[in-house]
């Protein structure tokens, strides 16, 4: 009886902290909505934003978010893809491998602001690049990577053995069964890490401080000349976006509606985010019970 006695305490305490945990989260996350969302409109979402006068919108920094995590997203998949085929599949288990594992844990638990810090010393000065969309995107690659990379191999460790054995007795190669048989049972996992990781990189500010610069100059959307400063498309130009226009707003203080500002980009932030953690496990259980047929 006493060890049933302890066994309910134990499970009473840990559903109180649970209970603690997500109380906070959902009040944290309803004081954000709640000052944020009524100051949301089509205006806000589309027109350009305004330093020194009221009403001014968030349409630019929040194509610059989009446009940045779309050009990270291109750079990081393709080389966490390979990267995590490589170490799920062909690398052996010896003192490389376990030193480049260790590598990884080490980059994905940098601060960002170290990413940033780094960014800024190769991409921004030793490269040239200056403040720029492809500077920041190269930065939040570093940022993204060890992330995307241990879920590929991860999801790819995850399909069964046999799955390889049933493609190699069918005279495939080794290659062609990681392409045709494992990938594509590891797919639902895969894009969900792929999702997350957008959503991770869409709410970032602190790395693009100091590699995607604080300003948002005047976009014309009629030009897709992708080398001209006024084309959306150049990722060359400085592009300050929603996160970091945030940040911006609250430490300089020159709007006169920048309380009300803040807050309509800040739910606006959470509602993205929120977006991009329910799309993956939504696409992740539709995938899998496609594949599955579960």
């Amino acid at each position: 009886m006493n060890a049933k006695r302890a066994d309910k305490i134990a499970t009473g305490v840990l559903y109180g902290i649970a209970v603690i945990i997500i109380t906070i989260l959902a009040s944290l996350l309803l004081y954000i909505l709640g000052r944020g969302v009524p100051h949301i409109s089509w205006d806000f979402l589309t027109q350009p934003s305004k330093s020194f006068q009221a009403g001014g919108g968030i349409g630019i920094q929040l194509f610059n978010s989009f446009y940045l995590l779309f050009i990270t997203m291109l750079i990081s998949i393709p080389i966490s893809i390979g990267a995590g085929i490589y170490l799920a599949e062909y690398a052996k288990d010896n003192m490389l491998t376990n030193i480049i594992r260790t590598s990884i844990e080490v980059l994905s638990s940098l601060p960002s602001v170290v990413v940033g810090l780094f960014g800024f010393l190769v991409f921004v000065i030793q490269a040239g690049l200056g403040f720029s969309i492809i500077s920041g995107a190269l930065a939040l690659t570093f940022f993204n990577l060890p992330l995307l990379t241990r879920n590929v191999e991860e999801s790819l460790k995850a399909v069964h053995f046999t799955q390889r054995e049933a493609g190699l007795a069918l005279g495939l190669s080794r290659w062609e069964t990681v392409i045709r048989v494992v990938i594509p049972e590891a797919l639902p996992g895969i894009l969900t890490g792929i999702i997350l990781g957008a959503g991770r990189i869409f709410g970032e500010a602190a790395a693009l401080i100091y590699t995607a610069g604080q300003s948002a100059p005047a976009l014309d959307f009629t030009n897709w000349n992708p080398m001209s400063i006024t084309s959306p498309l150049n990722i060359f130009r400085q592009a300050e976006t929603l996160a970091v226009h945030i940040w911006k707003i609250n430490s300089e203080g020159n709007m006169p509606d920048g309380a009300q500002v803040s807050a309509g980009a800040s739910a606006v932030l959470i509602i993205a985010v929120l977006i991009f953690n329910f799309l993956a496990r939504f696409i992740g259980k539709r995938l899998h019970k496609k594949i599955t047929s579960a």
